[in-house]
């Protein structure tokens, strides 16, 4: 651990490595907890992917709500893969112990999955508003193209959110405490560590959670009060019902999400906000990237069926595979035995 001057006041260590107070004190419950958090990371990893297949793989889902659904599951393996596992390995510790640039690390890939969700979460409200309010140009003004264009942009806008966000705290002299209080690197519980001036770190994650929580969540609503116009423009009763349930899913993730977030960070520390910090925390970092998939799944009639049609073509590749293969010996069998019968006549 190297040594250096801060200020002239003397020589300070840096600090090399910090701790995580991690999500409970009681080593019995973490054991407990262990087999609980592991399913949940195991479920979401299977969800998830098994929703990209989906997608991939049925042509009637090559539409542009569920192109966006797929890099939404992507988003939450690679979130829940960033938190997860630290949990996983910290429940069989006494001493939960991350290094600068682990540390580092991880609030990068969190930071950068949780910004781009919030971009991604608009572009859905965005796509939902055109399928509702114009729905004969839905085609020609989601192209496949402008797709991509938004996907470019929600992942690149996530990157360079987080860059600037972890340069700017990592960037701080740390010289002790060292002590986290949390289960994962928090920029919020980090930069209150550092013994340098965190005003340009404070300053830069205001504008982020201004600009990216905010400013999104802002384009949301103003998108589903558009959409809210639209459906009342509707004549009939059940246009109306079929209209609202088409953002139903996207709605429900984009409460669930926003609702836990803006509840840690908009709020006063003190040791009671800590420990509910820690449990809202669980649910916006591990369950709901499980939580997701089935929002979108389970009321959803087209991946019920384009499910359907790809199990039945599992089922049927085998037997379609068998019978090829058995032609294949008759013909072979059948050469076989008429090749004496041409030699006997000759």
């Amino acid at each position: 651990m190297p040594s250096r001057s801060v200020l002239g006041d003397g020589n300070h260590t840096s600090v090399a490595m910090f701790v995580l107070l991690g999500l409970l004190d009681q080593a019995e419950l973490q054991l407990i907890l262990f087999p609980v958090f592991l399913g949940t990371y195991l479920i979401t990893l299977i969800w998830n992917l098994g929703l990209i297949i989906l997608i991939r793989m049925d042509s009637h889902l090559q539409t542009p709500m569920y192109f966006f659904l797929s890099f939404l599951s992507f988003i939450d393996i690679c979130y829940s893969s960033s938190i997860s596992p630290r949990i996983l390995s910290d429940f069989l510790k006494t001493e939960k112990t991350i290094s600068f640039i682990a540390c580092a690390t991880q609030n990068f890939v969190l930071a950068w999955m949780g910004a781009s969700e919030c971009c991604l979460l608009t572009a859905m409200a965005y796509d939902r508003y055109v399928a509702i309010g114009s729905p004969l140009q839905y085609s020609a003004i989601m192209a496949p193209s402008l797709c991509w264009r938004m996907v470019a942009g929600v992942y690149g806008s996530g990157f360079f959110i987080s860059f600037v966000q972890t340069v700017a705290c990592f960037n701080l002299y740390y010289c002790g405490p060292n002590v986290i209080r949390h289960f994962f690197c928090d920029i919020p519980q980090i930069i209150p560590l550092s013994c340098s001036d965190p005003f340009i770190s404070q300053l830069v994650l205001f504008l982020a959670a201004l600009f990216v929580g905010f400013g999104s969540f802002l384009v949301i609503i103003f998108s589903y009060v558009f959409i809210a116009v639209s459906i009342l423009k509707v004549a009939s009763f059940e246009g109306c019902v079929k209209a609202f349930k088409t953002c139903g899913s996207h709605l429900a993730a984009v409460t669930l999400f926003y609702g836990t977030v803006f509840s840690v960070y908009m709020h006063h520390s003190s040791q009671h906000s800590t420990k509910q910090d820690k449990v809202l925390s669980v649910v916006y970092t591990i369950l709901i990237p499980m939580v997701n998939p089935l929002i979108y799944s389970l009321r959803n009639t087209e991946i019920k069926e384009a499910l359907k049609r790809v199990l039945k073509k599992a089922v049927h590749l085998p037997q379609k595979h068998s019978i090829w293969a058995g032609s294949i010996l008759k013909r072979k069998a059948g050469v076989k035995t008429l090749r004496p019968s041409v030699d006997l006549s000759n």
